[in-house]
């Protein structure tokens, strides 16, 4: 289980430092978009990941990892 939490923190990890060490400047873009939205927009664009993240999580385990 902790394993499993750590493999999880690697790579959600991984894919943000590739996120800020290959495009800047598009991550500074959305940033300024999501100030631009409306606290409810970004609360519900959240529960929108977190549902699609336990959806993958459900998936990957039914899948055997």
């Amino acid at each position: 289980m902790i394993a499993t939490a750590f493999l999880a923190l690697g790579l959600v990890l991984i894919v943000e430092g590739l996120a800020y060490a290959l495009a800047p400047s598009l991550v500074e873009q959305l940033l300024a978009m999501l100030r631009a939205m409306p606290e409810a927009q970004r609360r519900n664009l959240g529960l929108g990941a977190l549902a699609l993240g336990l959806a993958l999580v459900w998936i990957a385990k039914s899948l055997g990892a």
